[in-house]
């Protein structure tokens, strides 16, 4: 396939981030803004320490916001490692809570894809709803486009039913432009979300990233009709950064994304401040 990078104008790009942040929602009030972050966070632990009853912890912390008023949404999804699947799957039944796991050798991607493709088949084996898979950055870089098709277009293919979110490692791909086509490679393949960052490195999760990556989703959308889901992740701990993306989100692609069908934010500490915010 033909894969171009073309110039993206950066400065216009921080424009409009500006003009959209400084506008606000005109959809939502500013506690339904707050009700829909929550309502889209995966509740992440990805740390070599994890154990199953710190992962049950977090199950518990999951399925407990709605506890606290009838206004007051449970975040979307869970998200671990591939051993902690089954695990929270149990934890979680009857919930309306999607286990996600990160898998193909995350974060560095830097494993065979056949070693990779077998993580990811363990894991909806034990139960994920949901696979977040990062691309080879590597390979990417030195211009090797037609081998991120295939492994995405791979990975995919052994999801099965899970839905699989494909992680760009915005950082280390350098500029917009590199971005951009990232993102285009990565739908191309079959991804149901494009993800920016793994949060294993900075920068993680820009706005600038962000907002090329809903042009890219808008293009493919006014194309063939088919939606894509978008994931910020990686340093977004504070409710009014969070806030932002939910702006550009709406000022980009409009009200048919703004739920977590579509649109999903990664985060360990941001659930607890949205929760503070709405108590």
């Amino acid at each position: 396939m033909n894969w171009n990078l073309e110039e993206l104008d950066e400065a216009k790009i921080k424009d409009r981030i500006a003009n959209y942040v400084n506008s606000g929602s005109k959809l939502l009030s500013e506690r339904q803004v707050v009700q829909t972050i929550l309502s889209c966070i995966d509740l992440t632990t990805l740390e070599g320490s994890d154990t199953d009853q710190k992962a049950k912890e977090l199950c518990k912390a999951a399925r407990s916001f709605k506890k606290n008023g009838t206004d007051i949404p449970n975040v979307a999804a869970v998200c671990f490692y591939p051993p902690f699947a089954a695990l929270a799957k149990a934890q979680l039944k009857d919930y309306g809570i999607n286990v996600a796991c990160v898998a193909g050798a995350f974060p560095s991607g830097q494993s065979p894809l056949p070693v990779r493709i077998a993580e990811v088949k363990y894991a909806v084996e034990q139960g994920a709803d949901e696979i977040d898979m990062v691309i080879s950055r590597g390979r990417f870089l030195q211009g090797d486009y037609d081998y991120i098709y295939k492994e995405v277009k791979e990975i995919k293919e052994a999801c099965g039913d899970a839905h699989l979110k494909v992680i760009l490692e915005t950082g280390e791909l350098h500029d917009l432009n590199k971005v951009r086509l990232a993102s285009e490679i990565a739908i191309a393949a079959g991804a149901d979300f494009i993800k920016t960052s793994t949060g294993k490195m900075q920068p993680a999760a820009t706005l600038e990233a962000f907002t090329v990556m809903l042009d890219v989703i808008k293009a493919h959308f006014d194309k063939t009709g088919v939606m894509i889901g978008i994931k910020p992740a990686g340093g977004i701990s504070e409710v009014e950064v969070a806030k932002q993306y939910i702006y550009v989100l709406e000022n980009v692609l409009g009200e048919k994304w703004m739920n977590n069908t579509w649109f999903r934010i990664g985060a360990s500490r941001l659930a607890n401040k949205a929760l503070q915010e709405l108590m």
